[in-house]
Protein backbone atom coordinates (compact mmCIF):
# COMPACT_ATOMS: atom_id res chain seq x y z
CA UNK A 1 0.00 0.00 0.00
CA UNK A 2 1.25 3.47 -0.87
CA UNK A 3 0.87 5.77 2.13
CA UNK A 4 0.91 9.56 2.30
CA UNK A 5 0.20 12.15 4.94
CA UNK A 6 -2.11 15.03 4.17
CA UNK A 7 -4.06 17.85 5.75
CA UNK A 8 -7.86 17.76 5.96
CA UNK A 9 -9.32 20.76 4.10
CA UNK A 10 -13.00 19.72 3.93
CA UNK A 11 -15.23 17.12 5.56
CA UNK A 12 -18.22 15.37 3.96
CA UNK A 13 -20.35 12.58 5.47
CA UNK A 14 -18.63 9.81 3.46
CA UNK A 15 -15.22 11.31 2.63
CA UNK A 16 -12.55 13.86 3.42
CA UNK A 17 -10.87 16.31 1.06
CA UNK A 18 -7.15 16.15 1.78
CA UNK A 19 -4.31 18.38 0.61
CA UNK A 20 -1.44 15.99 0.00
CA UNK A 21 1.43 17.93 -1.53
CA UNK A 22 3.63 20.64 -0.12
CA UNK A 23 6.06 22.68 -2.17
CA UNK A 24 8.88 22.11 0.32
CA UNK A 25 8.47 18.35 -0.01
CA UNK A 26 8.64 18.49 -3.80
CA UNK A 27 11.81 20.57 -3.74
CA UNK A 28 13.62 17.99 -1.61
CA UNK A 29 12.45 14.93 -3.56
CA UNK A 30 15.04 13.04 -5.62
CA UNK A 31 12.45 12.25 -8.33
CA UNK A 32 11.67 15.94 -8.83
CA UNK A 33 12.84 16.03 -12.48
CA UNK A 34 10.68 13.09 -13.56
CA UNK A 35 7.59 13.65 -11.45
CA UNK A 36 4.45 14.89 -13.17
CA UNK A 37 2.82 15.88 -9.89
CA UNK A 38 5.77 18.06 -8.94
CA UNK A 39 5.80 19.64 -12.41
CA UNK A 40 2.10 20.46 -12.19
CA UNK A 41 2.67 21.92 -8.74
CA UNK A 42 5.34 24.25 -10.19
CA UNK A 43 3.11 25.32 -13.07
CA UNK A 44 0.16 25.99 -10.77
CA UNK A 45 2.17 27.61 -7.99
CA UNK A 46 -0.02 29.10 -5.30
CA UNK A 47 -3.00 26.86 -6.07
CA UNK A 48 -3.65 23.94 -3.80
CA UNK A 49 -4.33 20.41 -5.01
CA UNK A 50 -6.94 18.35 -3.17
CA UNK A 51 -7.72 14.66 -3.14
CA UNK A 52 -11.07 13.07 -2.29
CA UNK A 53 -10.39 10.32 0.24
CA UNK A 54 -13.06 7.85 1.34
CA UNK A 55 -13.57 7.09 5.00
CA UNK A 56 -13.40 3.41 5.81
CA UNK A 57 -15.58 2.52 8.77
CA UNK A 58 -14.75 5.76 10.54
CA UNK A 59 -17.36 8.47 11.10
CA UNK A 60 -16.61 11.91 9.66
CA UNK A 61 -17.08 13.38 13.14
CA UNK A 62 -13.75 11.84 14.18
CA UNK A 63 -11.88 14.36 12.02
CA UNK A 64 -11.40 18.12 12.17
CA UNK A 65 -10.24 20.67 9.63
CA UNK A 66 -6.45 21.15 9.32
CA UNK A 67 -5.85 17.80 11.01
CA UNK A 68 -3.09 15.60 9.59
CA UNK A 69 -4.24 12.17 8.37
CA UNK A 70 -2.55 9.16 6.81
CA UNK A 71 -4.11 8.02 3.54
CA UNK A 72 -3.38 4.97 1.43
CA UNK A 73 -3.99 3.40 -1.95
CA UNK A 74 -2.96 -0.11 -3.10
CA UNK A 75 -0.05 -0.22 -5.56
CA UNK A 76 -2.04 -2.24 -8.11
CA UNK A 77 -4.71 0.48 -8.23
CA UNK A 78 -2.09 3.11 -9.01
CA UNK A 79 -0.48 1.02 -11.75
CA UNK A 80 -3.82 0.00 -13.27
CA UNK A 81 -5.02 3.60 -13.19
CA UNK A 82 -1.87 4.86 -14.89
CA UNK A 83 -2.18 2.25 -17.63
CA UNK A 84 -5.84 3.11 -18.11
CA UNK A 85 -5.33 6.88 -18.20
CA UNK A 86 -2.25 6.86 -20.44
CA UNK A 87 -2.56 3.75 -22.57
CA UNK A 88 -6.29 3.55 -23.37
CA UNK A 89 -6.50 6.91 -25.24
CA UNK A 90 -3.31 6.02 -27.14
CA UNK A 91 -4.66 2.61 -28.18
CA UNK A 92 -8.01 4.05 -29.26
CA UNK A 93 -6.18 6.78 -31.19
CA UNK A 94 -4.22 4.13 -33.12
CA UNK A 95 -7.31 2.00 -33.68
CA UNK A 96 -9.24 5.03 -34.95
CA UNK A 97 -6.40 5.87 -37.34
CA UNK A 98 -6.18 2.31 -38.66
CA UNK A 99 -9.93 1.92 -39.08
CA UNK A 100 -10.37 5.25 -40.88
CA UNK A 101 -7.38 4.65 -43.16
CA UNK A 102 -8.73 1.21 -44.11
CA UNK A 103 -12.19 2.60 -44.91
CA UNK A 104 -11.05 5.74 -46.73
CA UNK A 105 -7.73 6.17 -48.50
CA UNK A 106 -7.10 9.79 -47.45
CA UNK A 107 -4.82 11.42 -44.92
CA UNK A 108 -7.64 13.60 -43.67
CA UNK A 109 -9.70 10.50 -42.91
CA UNK A 110 -6.81 8.99 -40.93
CA UNK A 111 -6.40 12.24 -39.01
CA UNK A 112 -10.12 12.45 -38.21
CA UNK A 113 -10.09 8.77 -37.21
CA UNK A 114 -7.18 9.47 -34.85
CA UNK A 115 -8.96 12.43 -33.27
CA UNK A 116 -12.19 10.45 -32.94
CA UNK A 117 -10.33 7.49 -31.42
CA UNK A 118 -8.49 9.71 -28.96
CA UNK A 119 -11.69 11.45 -27.86
CA UNK A 120 -13.37 8.04 -27.52
CA UNK A 121 -10.49 6.86 -25.28
CA UNK A 122 -10.77 9.95 -23.10
CA UNK A 123 -14.54 9.43 -22.84
CA UNK A 124 -13.95 5.83 -21.78
CA UNK A 125 -11.53 6.96 -19.06
CA UNK A 126 -14.04 9.57 -17.84
CA UNK A 127 -16.83 6.96 -17.86
CA UNK A 128 -14.65 4.55 -15.84
CA UNK A 129 -13.93 7.31 -13.31
CA UNK A 130 -17.63 8.16 -12.99
CA UNK A 131 -18.67 4.51 -12.54
CA UNK A 132 -15.99 3.91 -9.89
CA UNK A 133 -16.42 7.21 -8.07
CA UNK A 134 -17.24 5.50 -4.76
CA UNK A 135 -15.62 2.12 -5.34
CA UNK A 136 -13.69 1.50 -2.13
CA UNK A 137 -11.32 -0.87 -3.92
CA UNK A 138 -10.16 1.84 -6.35
CA UNK A 139 -10.19 5.00 -4.22
CA UNK A 140 -7.73 6.31 -1.65
CA UNK A 141 -8.90 5.71 1.90
CA UNK A 142 -8.14 7.24 5.28
CA UNK A 143 -5.93 4.86 7.20
CA UNK A 144 -5.61 6.79 10.46
CA UNK A 145 -4.92 10.12 12.02
CA UNK A 146 -1.28 11.06 11.60
CA UNK A 147 0.65 10.70 14.82
CA UNK A 148 3.47 13.22 14.46
CA UNK A 149 4.39 13.14 18.16
CA UNK A 150 5.36 9.45 17.94
CA UNK A 151 7.17 10.00 14.63
CA UNK A 152 9.22 12.82 16.17
CA UNK A 153 10.11 10.63 19.16
CA UNK A 154 11.16 7.74 16.87
CA UNK A 155 13.29 10.02 14.68
CA UNK A 156 14.98 11.78 17.60
CA UNK A 157 18.60 10.80 18.09
CA UNK A 158 19.55 10.21 21.68
CA UNK A 159 22.96 11.56 22.75
CA UNK A 160 25.54 8.85 23.41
Amino acid sequence: MIKETGRVVAIEPDCLWVETIRQSTCNSCSAQQGCGHGLLNKVAAGRSHHLRVLLRDQPATNFTLDEEVDIGIPERVLVTGAVLVYLLPLVTLLLGTLLASKLWQADLAAFLGAVTGFITGLAMVKWHAAVNHNNRDLQPVVLSKADHDNIAILNRVEPA
